[in-house]
């Protein structure tokens, strides 16, 4: 496991190119498609943490539509959504456009 860590957040992560959320987006897009919702959790809290609002990550959610389809997708949503609540950020429909 040392190894997948090292490599994936160490080698792949410190690669140029891309900014710290960007990398996020990338990921949540991957893990959506996927369906790796463990995964997923994990990148969203940190697409949070590296400056991705909730807005851009439910964006990066719905552009999986095409390639993941409904039911992942509509999975990926619920999750970010109890990500959301856990961390007190406001209904999406509540914050201004």
């Amino acid at each position: 496991m040392d190894h997948i860590v090292d490599f994936g957040f160490g080698e792949i992560y410190a690669r140029p190119g891309l900014q710290p959320a960007e990398r996020q987006i990338a990921a949540v897009a991957a893990l959506t498609v996927i369906g790796n919702q463990w995964s997923l959790r994990n990148h969203i809290e940190i697409g949070l943490r590296a400056g991705m609002s909730p807005q851009q990550i439910v964006a990066v959610i719905m552009q999986t539509i095409p390639y993941a389809g409904f039911p992942k997708a509509a999975e990926a949503l619920l999750l970010a959504r109890q990500i959301f609540d856990e961390h007190t950020i406001p209904s999406l429909a509540e914050e201004p456009s």
